[in-house]
């Protein structure tokens, strides 16, 4: 059955498939242009998240923001999401059981926007996105190709945050996104 945006939302904030509900502000289903050619992937709201309803709102946020502005792109041109919509505890990261709970909608949500282009920001994204789990640190800057839709392992922010050497790998990573999605365009006219 096809679904709306407006019924995926509405699903998402009325969602008590795992515990995380159990302690969330807001739901934080994602934000950007619905027929984004780049989408983002995190892990989960942190504490600024969950109170907004936003995703990528706080330090890690606007790091996300000044890359996206290096590519030239505004926030409001691609589509930005998490693994999980609800706060896991202490902002660690989502056990199996809530990503899974989790991953339709992130599935629905790939079904409406369509991006040609997926950036998954840390090893959680990779991990549940790809069923991948090899460390983010060798998998990133490596394409991966499913159904016409091209994979980009990257660092979180939040990473580069805390360890600033891997901004160098990271940027790398952003300037192969933009070089890709120029060559799909291209290849689209």
């Amino acid at each position: 059955m096809h679904t709306s945006w407006q019924e995926l939302i509405d699903e998402i904030e009325n969602c008590q498939k795992c515990r995380l509900c159990e302690r969330r502000t807001r739901v934080v289903p994602g934000e950007g242009d619905p027929n984004a050619r780049l989408m983002l992937i995190g892990e989960g709201p942190g504490r600024d998240e969950d109170l907004q309803g936003r995703p990528f709102v706080g330090a890690s946020g606007k790091l996300l923001d000044t890359i996206i502005h290096a590519l030239g792109m505004e926030r409001t041109e691609v589509y930005i999401a998490n693994v999980v919509k609800c706060r896991p505890p202490l902002n660690r990261n989502p056990e199996p059981d809530e990503a899974a709970a989790c991953m339709d909608y992130l599935r629905k949500q790939f079904v409406l926007i369509r991006p040609k282009v997926i950036a998954l920001l840390g090893k959680v994204a990779l991990r549940y996105v790809l069923n991948e789990e090899t460390p983010i640190s060798r998998m990133r800057g490596v394409w991966v190709e499913r159904k016409g839709v091209w994979f980009m392992p990257t660092y979180h922010p939040s990473a580069l945050l805390r360890d600033p050497s891997k901004k160098k790998d990271a940027w790398e990573d952003f300037k192969q996104i933009k070089l890709k999605l120029e060559e799909l365009e291209k290849a689209d006219k």
